[in-house]
């Protein structure tokens, strides 16, 4: 999974208001397209999620995997696949806050890896799709 795409996008608000968007997973669907829903199944002390289940739509893909996220204050979260998908077989992905004149810069990454061939350029379209969608989509939401 070297293969990483990534984009960003400005949002006019702090990073700890951002980072409690991000971290309510079960809201997903609300703004997040293609996310149909995600169960939080275990928590940290500060009631982040550690574990959780996710099932998206993606197009002519649909799956439900399991993730396990990694927490760094208001300034990063990450998630690694934990349990495969009937589609999906690697995951890895990543909201990333830096601070920008008048708000924050958000930052995302994410490596699919799926059970069916195929070429790299296409995955990577895929992948700018999901991330353009759900920056757009997180954006609309903080600042409604």
């Amino acid at each position: 999974m070297a293969d990483r795409t990534s984009s960003s996008i400005a949002v006019k608000a702090g990073k700890a208001e951002i980072m409690a968007v991000i971290a309510d997973l079960e809201a997903y669907p609300d703004w997040a397209s293609g996310i149909r829903e995600i169960t939080v199944e275990d928590r940290a002390a500060d009631g982040r999620a550690v574990r959780a289940r996710l099932t998206f739509d993606g197009g002519p893909f649909s799956d439900t995997v399991g993730l396990a996220y990694t927490w760094e204050g208001d300034e990063q979260v990450t998630w690694e696949l934990v349990d495969k998908g009937s589609v999906v077989t690697g995951l890895h992905g990543s909201y990333r806050l830096d601070d920008a004149p008048g708000g924050t810069e958000v930052t995302y990454e994410l490596a699919v890896d799926v059970r069916v061939p195929m070429i790299g350029m296409v995955k990577r379209k895929g992948e700018k799709r999901i991330i353009d969608s759900a920056l757009k989509g997180l954006k609309k939401h903080v600042e409604s």
